[in-house]
């Protein structure tokens, strides 16, 4: 996978791979019901069938995709209900991480505030990409903070990046002002808020897909 070497430093083989193929699913290339096949991306891509399965194992085990003996690996049909289904959980899990980081990030909200600074960037720039990632970027620093290896750990297991991909580049109804969101939350951390766990909890369901 020549022209991806320089992100190596950055994402895994594995990483690259699954962002190839969910990128193919969210434009279209592979339609609903149609068949991935494992050994073609692996040539188109040229490396080995083995990072090419593992990505597909992790996208399966995310419901992106479904297999089936003698059948092979096919785009599940997703509808904006299925997309919509982490968010409660999502929406818990960070209410509770407020809760733990609260006095942490009241005193130093820079982690925060960094991804603040590149959605403004990213807004302006109208960047879908940059968008997502620093989306999930800013909601990460967020559960870190907490300090709670399974509650991180939960969250991570919920495919975040993944899922805030499809609902912004997919399913989201118009463009969105992330910055100044996100901004409200780090100024609710700074003002010590007793409402910042319902704030945080709040944001998070208003991010799922309309439907």
């Amino acid at each position: 996978m020549a022209s991806a070497a320089p992100n190596l430093i950055v994402h895994s083989l594995r990483e690259q791979i699954r962002e190839h193929i969910l990128e193919g699913i969210i434009s279209g290339r592979w339609k609903p019901g149609e068949r991935i096949v494992e050994r073609r991306i692996a040539a188109e891509l040229q490396v080995s069938q083995t990072p090419v399965r593992e990505a597909l194992r992790e996208l399966e085990s995310l419901r992106l995709i479904e297999s089936a003996p003698n059948k092979g690996v096919r785009v599940r049909s997703l509808t904006a209900d299925d997309l919509k289904e982490s968010y409660p959980v999502r929406a818990g899990l960070e209410q509770v991480a407020a809760e733990l980081a609260a006095e942490r990030l009241a005193e130093d909200p820079s982690a925060l505030e960094r991804e603040v600074t590149a959605l403004r960037e990213a807004d302006a720039a109208l960047d879908g990409e940059a968008q997502v990632r620093h989306t999930v970027a800013f909601h990460q620093e967020l559960v870190r903070a907490a300090g709670n290896a399974v509650l991180t750990h939960a969250w991570h297991s919920l495919g975040i990046e993944v899922w805030t991909t499809l609902s912004i580049r997919w399913l989201s109804p118009a463009p969105r002002a992330y910055a100044e969101e996100h901004q409200e939350i780090v100024d609710a951390f700074l003002r010590r808020d007793p409402e910042i766990t319902t704030i945080v909890k709040e944001h998070v369901l208003s991010c799922a897909p309309q439907v």
